[in-house]
């Protein structure tokens, strides 16, 4: 399973969209058939099974009865499944829309997070550019700040070498308070820097029906998620850090920034933080986006995100969806930085 990071809209996809007319050319037969084949996605393919038999139910009678039929545009059409699909059942990932919005039709890679929630499920641009900044912010103290998890090779390398070059740093900030999700990559690039034995940092679970339906799990191939042993009827994965050679950050002090648009990944790597103790999270509460899952084509021009697993706290069997995870210390967004430099003594 190709693990190729993705994490929102370019400004560009947007504009080529244009007003959906190109997309509109699409006959009503291919919408009816987008909607019958969500509807069989979500049945076989969703997080929880049972809920996913509700979405799919609430659609094929929608669809028998005529309930799209005036539906004409498939951006439009995108619209009206999400807000459909989550009057059933509220998920903050779990949205239709056009395909060049979801980075055109490339190879697809399962993430942890997706598109960055919002209340709309209209176009939502996030940069490309994700390590917006890296460098030292005052004597003794890092600082990364990500805007998202691609897990594009080069960002992913421009991590793990700046890890290693302020490897003798008393403090290190990381400021995810813009980061609307991703993949584990760049995560995994700086935890052997910061843990000093092999640690546990998450787990995952789906349910084995959406597994078998989709051939596997999405972290397979990934080197630091392992199996675990889960309840009947669920797959369970560990996430992982098993520590470097470079051991000067280990005893580093860690800030971990957070905000209302917080989401996914970055959700994932705030559990992280909190499960192991690691980070002091400063900031607001995070946007209650958990459920990992990837983009898959419909037809008409269209894809959903479909959410198929979910992160979990190792200890408490519970997860963050809808209501985020609340910081540790808990300032204004635009507070944040200030109150972490203070807490490394840098102020």
């Amino acid at each position: 399973m190709e693990r190729r990071a993705f994490l929102g809209l370019s400004a560009a996809a947007i504009a080529a969209l244009g007003s959906g007319a190109a997309l509109a050319q699409a006959t009503d037969t291919g919408l009816a058939g987008a909607v019958a084949k969500l509807a069989d996605l979500l049945e076989t393919g969703y997080v929880y099974p049972d809920t996913g038999k509700k979405y799919a139910a609430m659609l094929r009678q929608k669809l028998a009865a005529g309930g799209y039929a005036a539906v004409s545009d498939p951006v439009a059409l995108g619209q009206q499944l999400s807000a459909d699909l989550n009057a059933v059942s509220s998920d903050r990932h779990l949205r239709i829309v056009p395909e060049a919005m979801a980075g055109g039709g490339g190879p697809r890679r399962v993430v942890v997070g997706g598109p960055a929630p919002g209340a709309g499920s209209g176009p939502q641009p996030i940069r490309r550019v994700s390590l917006e900044d890296a460098g030292w912010v005052a004597k003794g103290v890092a600082y990364l700040r990500y805007t998202g998890f691609t897990g594009d090779p080069a960002t992913v390398a421009a991590t793990a070498d700046f890890m290693k070059t302020h490897a003798t740093a008393k403090s290190l900030i990381i400021d995810c308070r813009y980061n609307g999700g991703g993949g584990i990559d760049e995560m995994n690039a700086i935890f052997p820097y910061l843990f000093a034995k092999e640690t546990v940092l998450v787990q995952m679970q789906m349910a084995q029906s959406v597994a078998k339906a989709r051939g596997g799990t999405p972290f397979d191939d990934d080197k630091f998620v392992r199996d675990v042993p889960a309840p009947v009827g669920l797959i369970g994965r560990e996430h992982y850090a098993v520590p470097g050679t470079e051991t000067g950050l280990f005893g580093a002090k860690v800030f971990y920034l957070t905000s209302g648009r917080t989401a996914s990944a970055a959700e994932h790597l705030a559990l992280a933080f909190r499960h192991t103790r690691r980070a002091i999270q400063i900031g607001e509460t995070t946007a209650g986006a958990n459920h990992f899952g990837d983009f898959v084509p419909i037809g008409a021009g269209l894809v959903v995100f479909l959410p198929v697993g979910r992160t979990i706290d190792p200890d408490t069997g519970k997860d963050w969806e809808g209501t985020g995870i609340v910081p540790d210390i808990a300032v204004a967004p635009a507070l944040a930085l200030e109150e972490a430099l203070r807490r490394a003594g840098a102020l």
